[in-house]
């Protein structure tokens, strides 16, 4: 799974999605339960525009999620539909994926 990180400064989670020029770019690999930094993406957006949120989606389109301090409604529906699931939540790039992947394990050891 390609995880995105929306960060300016590669610490901390610290930006809209619809402004996410900085995206740190980690694998997380299900079988071994490891993570592993790949990457660190710039994406030529305006910051000062709204509805960014289209090229951000094509610029990291081989991603699974991203994981963003906060996203509107309209990137919910354009990450949807391109088959990205985005993640709100604020803190340490190691605590935010921490979490995330605490969820995932926990997610998939659920019996229904």
């Amino acid at each position: 799974m390609i995880i995105a990180i929306a960060s300016r400064n590669g610490k901390t989670v610290d930006t809209h999605f619809g402004k996410s020029n900085s995206l740190y770019i980690y694998n997380f690999d299900e079988e071994k339960n490891e993570t592993k930094f790949i990457e660190h993406r710039t994406i030529d957006i305006d910051i000062e525009s709204k509805h960014q949120n289209q090229k951000i989606i094509s610029e990291i389109s081989d991603c699974d999620v991203v994981i963003s301090l906060q996203h509107g409604g309209k990137s919910g529906i354009y990450a949807k539909n391109a088959g990205l699931k985005l993640v709100d939540d604020e803190g340490s790039i190691e605590e935010v994926l921490e979490k995330y992947i605490n969820h995932v394990n926990f997610m998939k050891n659920i019996k229904i």
